[in-house]
């Protein structure tokens, strides 16, 4: 079996959990990638690591003195990240975006989600949106992806300044950048 289906297996069997039944397109890893600092001593976080593409992205943008901590719920995929991707400025976290406080306790340079919103109450993912707005920097961003723009107007009920952005391909995803 060839490794994209096997990973498209692994995200299909896990679609709650992840919200994806691929992995991101690179039209996908790049865009959401755009604001990510590249200043030295950057803290960034990723919401939703999966098999680590958009991971791997983050990592080759920041600097060698920033920290990257990589957020996923599903313990297979954190060791699958762990195995793959080998570098002293990442560090993987088997916990939800929820939980985000317990783990950081400095604030963001900028924040990358892929999470699925749409499976989360309305609650849950209002209280994320604000942790994140309340750990990040001025002029700081959160990026998220998702297969829908309904999300959008959570974002813009918390972050004054948000864009969204479709990125046409199969399947259709739309970027929110959402600035402090």
């Amino acid at each position: 079996m060839g490794e994209k289906f096997k990973t498209g297996l692994k995200f299909t069997k896990n679609f709650f959990e992840t919200g994806a039944f691929v992995e991101t397109n690179r039209k996908v890893e790049l865009e959401i990638c755009n604001h990510i600092p590249a200043h030295e001593n950057a803290v960034i976080v990723e919401f939703g690591m999966g098999h680590g593409n958009i991971t791997q992205e983050i990592l080759n943008r920041m600097s060698s003195t920033s920290k990257l901590y990589a957020f996923e719920v599903n313990p297979d995929f954190c060791a699958h990240v762990g195995q793959k991707i080998k570098d002293e400025r990442l560090t993987i976290i088997n916990d939800g975006a929820e939980n985000l406080k317990e783990h950081i306790n400095e604030k963001l340079d900028g924040a990358i989600s892929s999470i699925p919103f749409s499976f989360f109450s309305k609650e849950k993912g209002s209280a994320i949106i604000q942790n994140v707005h309340d750990v990040l920097k001025e002029e700081a961003y959160l990026s998220q992806v998702l297969l829908t723009k309904f999300n959008f107007k959570k974002f813009q009920k918390i972050f004054d300044d948000c864009q969204l952005l479709k990125i046409q391909s199969f399947p259709t995803y739309y970027i929110y950048h959402c600035k402090m």
